[in-house]
């Protein structure tokens, strides 16, 4: 789907105009906003902070605020200023997956980020990252309030957000906690803990925001349509995070753009929650041995044991099953509201490798 809005009367696709609105928002938050000489400096640097971790994704989440509202209005509701506002709360989207990733790497001491240095590993930045992190927050709700006060939604958006983020940072501490630094305890770990994680950690901000976002600027607020909604979409969310465990561990991280940490850092992924669940005693020995260490040799261990155990094969089954799964949940619980919401979501992530 296509909206005109060239000067010279080009049609410009969802995601070219997704791509567009970012410099404008950029140029929003940082010379429009505030205008306090005293504030140059600090303004500098965080539009280098936008720039560096904003737009660097995939951005199916943002993205997916426009495609689902083109799913849930008629065209002839779609005007340039419904579409402009459904752009701008997919980029706050995209701020408040930037604001957990900025954060989430520091508290791993990951290395990359989509195929660049994490932004506290970037010279000069350390953990001032973190102030960088409640910037980006912070961000996002300017821009809410910026383009969206006057609407009739404004307070379910802002509610959607905060609920979010809430749920988001449960899911982390669980996540921290399941998984201490130099205290690895695989007795901490099991597939109803993943799962519990999962849901909280991403599955909510990824899957449930972006959709439900949408729907609340198409007018629809009935809880029942939520909660099917957020049915499918908590499903979805944690089919996602079981791909992110399997390519943290296998992917090739010149396509993901990330260098996986999971087992370094002691890590509740489904790799190794699958594998306690299938492996022998002498195997488990093997990984109480090695998991949670940082050397080399002692990662190297734990994925020939995965692979020995043939957790490729088992992920590749979980996933076609899943997927399986996952178009029953729509076909059943999306009664009202339409089935392609869902299914381009899924389409987007199904047997993907980044």
């Amino acid at each position: 789907m296509c909206f005109d809005v060239s000067p010279f009367g080009a049609l410009l696709s969802d995601s070219q105009l997704f791509e567009a609105k970012f410099d404008e928002l950029v140029a929003e938050l940082i010379e429009r906003d505030l205008k306090d000489p005293g504030l140059v400096d600090a303004l500098n640097r965080h539009r280098e902070v936008l720039v560096y971790n904003v737009p660097g994704g995939k951005k199916n989440r943002g993205l997916s605020v426009i495609g689902s509202l083109r799913e849930l209005l008629p065209p002839s509701q779609l005007t340039q200023d419904v579409v402009e506002r459904a752009l701008v709360v997919g980029w706050c989207i995209e701020l408040l997956q930037a604001y957990f990733l900025v954060a989430d790497d520091i508290m791993d001491a990951s290395v990359t980020r989509r195929g660049q240095p994490c932004w506290f590993r970037k010279e000069g930045v350390g953990l001032d990252a973190i102030n960088d992190s409640f910037f980006l927050e912070s961000a996002l709700y300017r821009l809410l309030r910026k383009y969206c006060r006057d609407q009739p939604y404004y307070v379910h958006l802002l509610e959607v957000f905060t609920e979010t983020t809430f749920q988001t940072v449960l899911g982390q501490t669980l996540d921290l906690m399941t998984a201490p630094p130099g205290d690895v305890d695989l007795s901490r770990f099991s597939m109803e803990k993943y799962k519990t994680i999962v849901k909280y950690k991403t599955a909510y901000y990824s899957f449930y925001l972006p959709v439900a976002a949408a729907m609340y600027m198409a007018g629809i607020t009935n809880e029942v349509e939520h909660s099917h909604a957020k049915e499918i979409l908590l499903e979805m969310g944690e089919f996602f995070q079981i791909q992110d465990d399997f390519l943290d561990c296998f992917g090739d991280p010149a396509v993901t753009g990330k260098i996986g940490t999971d087992i370094q850092d002691n890590k509740c992924s489904w790799l190794v929650v699958k594998a306690l669940e299938v492996m022998s005693p002498e195997q488990r020995a093997v990984l109480e041995a090695c998991y949670g260490r940082k050397d080399d040799a002692s990662v190297e261990k734990v994925k020939a044991l995965y692979k020995s155990l043939q957790m490729q094969t088992l992920y590749h089954k979980y996933e076609e099953e899943s997927y399986q799964r996952l178009q029953k949940l729509i076909a059943r619980c999306a009664v009202t509201l339409p089935s392609t919401v869902f299914l381009n979501f899924a389409n987007k992530i199904y047997k993907r490798n980044k």
